[in-house]
């Protein structure tokens, strides 16, 4: 599954084991993505800057909560600039 949306939290808590959590917003709504100490490694840079995620990965639910379990993150902000030309 893939999922794309802007940046509105970053969580990385002391007593996550190295897990960031991140949680993406779009039209439809948001979106919550876990992000595993390898992975976060691999896509280091986007998962830090990014402004606009797109995360592909496995959805999980868990006690009626719905994440995605990052196996790729790519930073697709600069789409943010084109989307921001198309409007004026």
């Amino acid at each position: 599954m893939a999922v794309a949306g802007l940046v509105i939290l970053r969580q990385r808590p002391g007593t996550a084991k190295g897990v960031i959590f991140v949680t993406l917003e779009d039209e439809t709504g948001i979106v919550n993505v876990v992000v595993w100490r390898k992975i976060y490694e691999r896509f280091r840079r986007a998962v830090i800057s990014g402004r606009l995620l797109r995360v592909t990965g496995r959805m999980q639910r868990a006690h009626s909560v719905t994440h995605v379990i990052a196996e790729e993150i790519e930073d697709i902000s600069a789409m943010l600039d084109v989307l921001v030309q198309g409007e004026g």
